[in-house]
């Protein structure tokens, strides 16, 4: 992995802590979410405020994040809202995180110069020992507080001003001024700088998790379906009609053209199809010649033309399919007919543009191993995971490409490839009940002038 790091294509964007206050702060923070401390004097955290020094440390990488279910997390600066989710073992952690951050940033600013903030990514399950149990997650709400309770001492300062402008006697209540004065102490005056956080509620309707080898679970499509990556059997009776797995590749198939979430790169509006194609078919190269031997190290465009020509015969069909349809765009011809039954199938696709678009390319580049930039863009979790199997002659060569073809321009790279957008899907906030009326008034949705 040592590759990926010096490029900045593994723990990339993590923001180091290093002064002995925010180590303090991130140490009382770690210890009332865990029990645990560090005794690091320096480290690297990501949003949540995981840091692998300090997994490495504890001999636990899931310190924040105990049975993989419900994401705990420590905010030491508004920056971490830029960095990465390492370890994620939902799909949509990351977006959660985010735009809690997002919406809240003026409140967690003010706090985090004075403490840590330490929350939870909270559903109603505790547990998922059994694949049944990712059914049970609906919604996804958020609880933080510094570690001196600042925005629980705010509220309860904000409700004693509220009782002292309304009782007639309240001049006269020695105890109730003492505890007013009290909080202010700690709070500030939360007249002009309220500390009270937004009230966020996610729904988890569409995800990903890492849980079982790897599960995509589509249930608010019109014909819903959960698709793992390891073994159907192993799961046991789930309650949704259809479960696939990665063998099931016809029925995975019509699931994605019954719910109209993909389409073949060659008829995508705004790409150069032909150029992906060709990249395509290279990284099927690399990864044939690199299994026989070869040396990757500084492959230029004709080296890779050059190695195909001398590993033909060891192609595999995913190659000669996507020619087919590479000559077809080229020079027109006759349309070749890929079913998807032929391995090239799912490498002719991407999502169309929808709500589950970055959902739909994860489990299109967990189907296309052999696709690395798209592998590494969708998919990072299973990205490092098969990179630590490969060759070493790959391992450089895929380091060089990253680097080189996708850390200078991530966003056009996004954009040659899948179009034009945000980069990620973000869950949507459900509003709280006071929120809804701040929208549509107290009496519903009324038509305004």
């Amino acid at each position: 992995m040592k590759r990926l790091i010096e490029r900045g294509l593994m723990f990339g964007n993590l923001i180091r802590i290093s002064s002995p206050a925010l180590v303090e702060r991130y140490n009382r923070a770690l210890k009332q979410l865990t029990g645990k401390k560090t005794r690091l004097k320096s480290f690297h955290v990501d949003i949540s405020g995981y840091s692998p020094e300090v997994g490495d440390s504890l001999k636990d990488h899931l310190y924040l994040n105990e049975g993989g279910c419900n994401r705990q997390f420590i905010l030491l600066t508004t920056e971490q809202k830029t960095a990465p989710l390492l370890n994620a073992q939902f799909s949509t952690s990351r977006g959660i995180l985010r735009q809690f951050y997002d919406e809240n940033e003026a409140q967690l600013f003010a706090l985090t110069a004075k403490d840590a903030v330490a929350g939870e990514l909270l559903n109603s399950v505790y547990s998922v020992e059994e694949a049944v149990r990712l059914f049970d997650i609906r919604q996804v709400t958020i609880e933080a507080d510094t570690t001196k309770a600042h925005v629980k001492s705010a509220q309860a300062l904000a409700d004693k001003i509220e009782r002292f402008k309304r009782e007639d006697d309240a001049w006269w209540d020695d105890v109730l001024i003492a505890e007013m004065i009290g909080l202010a102490k700690k709070t500030g005056d939360v007249t002009r700088a309220p500390l009270r956080l937004k009230k966020m509620k996610f729904n988890q309707d569409n995800f990903w998790t890492k849980h079982f080898g790897g599960i995509y679970l589509f249930r608010t499509l019109e014909h819903p379906v959960a698709i793992c990556a390891g073994g159907k059997a192993d799961l046991g009776k789930l309650p949704i009609n259809y479960t696939f797995d990665f063998n099931d590749r016809n029925e995975i198939a019509i699931f994605l053209e019954l719910n109209d979430l993909v389409e073949p790169i060659v008829k995508a509006r705004g790409v150069d199809a032909a150029a992906i194609l060709q990249q395509k078919m290279d990284f099927i190269t690399v990864d044939v010649a690199a299994e026989k031997g070869a040396d990757l190290s500084g492959t230029t465009r004709r080296d890779i033309r050059a190695l195909t020509r001398k590993y033909a015969s060891d192609l595999p069909e995913e190659f000669y399919g996507l020619a087919a349809l590479l000559r077809w765009a080229q020079s027109g011809g006759n349309w070749p007919r890929i079913s998807s039954d032929h391995p090239a199938y799912f490498y002719t696709l991407r999502s169309k543009p929808h709500a589950d678009r970055d959902l739909v390319n994860m489990l299109l580049a967990a189907l296309t191993p052999m696709d690395i930039r798209q592998l590494f863009i969708c998919h990072k979790e299973r990205f490092y995971h098969s990179y630590s199997a490969w060759p070493d002659a790959k391992k450089t060569f895929v380091a060089q490409f990253l680097e080189r073809e996708y850390q200078v321009d991530k966003a056009g790279a996004r954009a040659a490839l899948f179009g034009e957008g945000e980069a990620m899907e973000e869950p949507v906030a459900m509003p709280e009940p006071e929120d809804l009326i701040e929208l549509v008034g107290p009496w519903g949705a009324v038509r305004r002038n």
